[in-house]
């Protein structure tokens, strides 16, 4: 198309569209254009409000999350609260009190996915282990963990805290 016949042209369109507005009417390009303003309009607003809705979820997920840790470790709290109001001082009784506790803690733990890593005999795994020391012993193999001092956990393969564990050659 020539320059000429696109300005003949646009003339027309302008015409037609000054009469149509004259006689009141929208033209075709205008309804169009005002329908497509409308449609990004309401895309734009659904956007926010799938914006504002998805954070929000977040948060709830996060907060149901947190709720859920604390309502598995609150009977042990409430164990040993009830341990320290004991007035009679059996040794035995506070000690066995304090193990069932622990095996509720960590029975709560289980329940909520995470184990232990890092038990003498095991072979070493940086991913796993954080070593500190280092013994040299030849009865023992490569890598081996000799001793525990700080037990690891793990949630599948999320490591939430190394053992501290010492090493053998």
């Amino acid at each position: 198309m020539s320059k000429k016949e696109k300005e003949v042209l646009e003339e027309e369109v302008k015409e037609t569209a000054e009469q149509e507005a004259a006689a009141g009417e929208e033209s075709p390009l205008e309804k169009e254009l005002k329908d497509t303003k409308d449609q990004l309009l309401r895309t734009a607003a659904e956007y926010a409000n799938y914006r504002a809705r998805s954070a929000k979820e977040k948060e709830q997920t996060y907060s149901n999350a947190k709720g859920n840790v604390i309502s598995e470790i609150l009977p042990s709290i409430d164990n040993l609260e009830r341990a320290l109001a004991q007035d009679n001082s059996d040794y035995e009784a506070l000690k066995k009190g304090v193990q069932m506790t622990l095996d509720g803690l960590m029975a709560s733990l289980e329940k909520l996915g995470v184990e232990q890593c890092g038990e003498a005999g095991e072979s070493f795994d940086p991913n796993y282990h954080n070593a500190v020391m280092h013994i040299e012993d030849e009865e023992l193999g490569e890598n081996v963990i000799v001793d525990v001092f700080q037990k690891g956990y793990k949630i599948g393969d999320r490591v939430i805290r190394p053992a501290m564990v010492k090493t053998a050659n």
